[in-house]
């Protein structure tokens, strides 16, 4: 079967034969139309565009004007996106504002660069594969984290032993929360030993005061699904969360919302704007480190990712006109709450999995 790059390619190749075999089919003589009145409306025409309908005055019948349509209806491609990106790189608090004040014409819409941003990204994702291995006796890196988690594992063990002997001794502590708090800890240590042997537990979730009996049957679902088939679920996973990642931006807003709770300046339009621009550019930083890595530069792509807080202070404080202590603290919530929504997005999006 031929890649996807010989498919594009035999594409182009065809489009190019039959050019040449008919140069004008479907043209005028010039490549244009030339009329008194809107083909779309049939409004009289007064200028470059209909006044009433918006359609161009003149239809460009040409291949070279059928792939500008294409390039220009995906990215506005000639100028937007160069004006767009380095602004989104490098001032996204004034691209950000500038889009909410009304000033759009010059730029790429946030919602439009988003799309295409998680298009990519996946597309990128997918051609360099997934560097997940779910089999951990031929993976020597997973060896190496359980090696580090059983060590850790078992140093939380000793102290909390020591804590639970002064306890019971009258030195301070609350024996029946210690001795709680131990058994989980053995238990995380029993699962570990499993683990490094390849035997994943048939369950991790379980129904307790914080976590309801529906829930916690929906994730074991989901786990033993994933212990059965993981390349299958792996798959359901990609492609799921290239079709439910605008989830991020409703998840996002709320959080956002909480940083300003009672200024009457911004809304929550505001607010998507900011997130939907940030999650793109977010985005477009993890598609680059992916490349990094995959080309096996160094250090690079985690210096890369270092460049997050950073362009969301940025951002915070050219959009909503902060001082820099009210951009700095924000800017740690800011990191915080992205923790939180992309943890809800992978149980969403495990759950949904688990149902399908």
């Amino acid at each position: 079967m031929s890649s996807e790059g010989e498919i594009i390619g035999e594409i182009a190749q065809g489009a190019l034969i039959a050019r040449a075999a008919e140069p004008a089919h479907g043209e005028a003589e010039d490549g244009h139309t030339h009329e008194s009145a809107c083909l779309n409306c049939g409004t009289a025409l007064v200028g470059s565009h209909c006044h009433q309908c918006g359609q161009a005055a003149h239809v460009h019948k040409t291949l070279g004007a059928f792939f500008h349509d294409l390039l220009h209806g995906v990215f506005h491609f000639e100028g937007k996106i160069w004006r767009t990106l380095p602004l989104l790189a490098w001032n996204p608090g004034k691209l950000t504002r500038e889009y909410i004040d009304g000033r759009r014409a010059s730029y790429v819409s946030p919602i439009a660069l988003f799309l295409f941003v998680v298009f990519l990204t996946f597309a990128v994702f997918n051609l360099l594969k997934s560097p997940v291995n779910f089999n951990a006796g031929s993976n020597a890196q997973a060896q190496a984290g359980f090696g580090a988690a059983r060590v850790e594992a078992d140093n939380a063990v000793e102290r909390l032993e020591a804590r639970l002997a002064n306890a019971r001794a009258g030195k301070g502590g609350d024996v029946v929360a210690l001795e709680r708090e131990l058994k989980s800890a053995r238990d995380a240590v029993t699962a570990l030993e499993a683990a490094e042997q390849g035997n994943l537990p048939e369950t991790i979730a379980d129904a307790d005061p914080g976590t309801s009996r529906a829930t916690a049957d929906a994730i074991n679902k989901a786990w033993r699904h994933a212990k059965e088939n993981p390349d299958l679920m792996l798959y359901k996973l990609q492609t799921g969360a290239y079709k439910y990642a605008w989830l991020v931006i409703p998840l996002s807003v709320p959080f956002l919302w909480l940083l300003f709770p009672f200024s009457r300046r911004f809304h929550l339009y505001d607010h998507t704007v900011f997130v939907t621009y940030s999650v793109s550019f977010m985005l477009i930083l993890a598609t680059l480190a992916s490349l990094l890595i995959s080309a096996e530069i160094g250090w690079l792509p985690g210096l890369l990712m270092l460049y997050s807080p950073v362009h969301m202070y940025r951002q915070a404080r050219g959009t909503y006109q902060l001082s820099r202590f009210g951009a700095l603290w924000r800017t740690f919530f800011l990191a915080l709450f992205a923790q939180i929504v992309l943890i809800l997005f992978g149980t969403i999006l495990a759950l949904m999995v688990a149902s399908g």
